[in-house]
């Protein structure tokens, strides 16, 4: 019974990232830290964020301790040192499928630099505001084009054909942010009132800005 509890109560206190990591290893393959790490790189990154080499270092730690992954030293052929390899356990398999398929899915919480930038237009010259936008623009469709790289890449693997509709989806959103970016240059230009041309003094009391 306690044994019970104590899987119950690890399956609701695993972080988020101890979940991508653990979906990282639900696709059946050994992997390193390193190859979790690429594979993040690869999917992970275009929709969520990729953990750094110490976070899924930890998160590994983690998911050994629950019982949810096992780990083996692996020779190298190489003269290199010997790795270290994680799969996942029948248990933690089924635990990452009852989060899947019962967690509560969390709505995305947007934390966009640029946006936050043009919120606070007032209190740039205007060329560093659309300098701003012609960055996002730019970094948007290189990221586009990324995903686009990656879903020719991932089409190859038959189990990774649902990470390769997020892949599309990441695509179409980052096509998205550049069309965006575009729209707020052209909304840019069309003010009558150049941004810092009111100050930057705060709002009246009981006035949203």
């Amino acid at each position: 019974m306690a044994d019970e509890k104590a899987g119950e109560t690890n399956t609701r206190t695993l972080p988020a990232t101890s979940w991508a990591v653990l979906g990282l290893l639900s696709f059946g393959e050994e992997l390193s830290g390193y190859d979790l790490k690429k594979w993040s790189d690869w999917s992970l990154r275009f929709f969520y964020w990729s953990p750094s080499f110490s976070q899924i270092y930890s998160e590994l730690k983690r998911l050994e301790k629950a019982g949810y992954a096992t780990s083996r030293m692996v020779a190298q052929d190489t003269g290199t040192r010997d790795k270290r390899v994680y799969r996942i356990t029948g248990e933690g398999m089924a635990a990452v499928r009852e989060w899947a398929r019962e967690a509560p899915v969390d709505p995305p919480v947007l934390k966009h630099g640029p946006m936050l930038r043009l919120w606070l237009g007032h209190l740039l010259e205007p060329e560093q505001m659309r300098e701003v936008l012609v960055q996002h623009q730019e970094f948007a469709e290189k990221m586009r084009r990324r995903a686009v790289a990656d879903v020719e890449g991932a089409k190859e693997e038959a189990a990774w054909a649902y990470p390769t509709l997020t892949l599309k989806w990441a695509e179409r959103y980052y096509a998205s942010e550049r069309d965006l970016a575009a729209a707020m240059l052209s909304d840019l230009e069309g003010m009558a009132v150049p941004p810092g041309a009111e100050g930057s003094g705060a709002p009246e009391r009981g006035k949203r800005p």
